[in-house]
């Protein structure tokens, strides 16, 4: 049997300060157990993958560490943290609510609440997906959770924060969680690359980051899938090619030729595009992203807004001297167009031609209204 285990549980972070761009909460959580100002209660919110469910078991482990360090962090020595390593601590409990939201089973879990902890000084109760729970399920927590026993802590987290009762919102301290930056993402694929002996171009893992939508979980997912499929080099070309991604390459082409107004090239340009499998709307909205991170590199101010990796963000530095704002603005009401016209089109491929004929005809349009 293979011992392969996958990135997002080998490397899933064990301390408050490995865990990835969600400084903020960390740093209140543990100012929090450091002036034992802990609350009974509290909701982890945010989309998936960004860290809830792993932020509330390394709380849960600090909060019973009994030589815990002068960073605020369990010492994965003692008894506790031990147990905890092994999956056998009594003093945390887990509930996935998405299966478990009766209200027998939150019963079930108040009768545990009473008994206090063997071991440490707290019981952690973590219940994930808690916006599953049934109203009655809800109505039956409540007053646990008003009126909880010194020794219990509740750590709820929810992707849909907004299905969660008034009154139990009320009595947690609410955290919501961060979409996490393209560039941590990448930066932390990057440190594992180098602990798996793994050659990657940074270019790829900003790929893979904003692939993953904010999600370190997909981003380690995606790490994983594509590691299999090319071995260990992952190139910008594999990842295009795994994750079927249009090469920023041609993006970079078809507004040469909008300059250079060359409607021949940009429409060979787009042939190329479509014979191999791409989608033409999918070509419309990367084309307007395009437009975007050329108009954000006018500006030195909006330059951080540019999640690419450092040789490409040349590449759009030195593209975008090429091009006066108002075209680009002018390029991205095109592109608009084309976007919101895009599904009702009964010729869709002419629509997408039409609007790169169109782009490479600002340019003159813009001569003309100058002189």
């Amino acid at each position: 049997m293979s011992d392969y285990i996958v990135s997002a549980r080998k490397y899933r972070p064990q301390t408050f300060d490995s865990v990835v761009g969600q400084k903020s909460i960390t740093t209140t959580l543990k100012n929090a157990i450091k002036n034992e100002h802990l609350a009974q209660a509290f909701l982890f919110c945010g989309s998936r993958g960004v860290g809830k469910t792993t932020t509330a078991r390394i709380l849960a482990k600090t909060i019973n560490c009994f030589n815990r360090s002068s960073e605020v962090e369990a010492c994965d020595n003692c008894d506790s943290c031990n147990s905890f390593n092994e999956g056998q601590s009594l003093n945390v409990y887990e509930l996935d609510a998405a299966s478990n939201n009766s209200v027998e089973d939150i019963r079930n879990l108040i009768d545990q609440v009473r008994v206090a902890p063997q071991l440490g000084t707290h019981k952690v109760y973590i219940i994930d997906e808690v916006h599953m729970l049934t109203t009655s399920a809800f109505n039956a927590f409540l007053k646990t959770l008003e009126e909880p026993p010194k020794h219990a802590i509740f750590i709820l987290a929810t992707t849909e924060k907004h299905k969660i009762i008034p009154t139990i919102l009320s009595r947690c301290q609410i955290f919501d969680f961060n979409r996490i930056q393209v560039k941590d993402i990448a930066d932390h694929l990057a440190g594992i690359a180098v602990k798996e002996n793994i050659t990657a171009d940074p270019e790829a893992l900003h790929l893979i980051a904003q692939k993953a939508d904010g999600a370190l979980r997909d981003a380690l997912s995606i790490f994983d899938q594509i590691v299999t499929f090319v071995g260990n080099n992952l190139t910008y070309k594999a990842v295009t090619e795994n994750l079927n991604v249009l090469d920023y390459d041609y993006y970079f082409r078809i507004a040469d030729s909008a300059m250079n107004e060359d409607i021949a090239s940009a429409l060979m340009l787009y042939n190329d595009i479509l014979n191999k499998g791409f989608d033409g709307h999918q070509f419309i909205v990367g084309l307007s992203e395009h437009m975007r991170n050329l108009l954000v590199c006018k500006d030195l101010n909006t330059l951080e807004l540019l999640e690419v990796g450092e040789s490409v963000k040349e590449k759009y530095r030195d593209q975008a001297n090429q091009w006066d704002a108002q075209m680009v603005l002018r390029s991205l009401g095109v592109l608009s167009q084309a976007d919101v016209q895009f599904k009702a089109a009964k010729n869709q491929r002419l629509l997408v031609e039409l609007a790169l004929m169109q782009l490479c005809s600002i340019k003159n349009e813009f001569e003309k209204k100058k002189d």
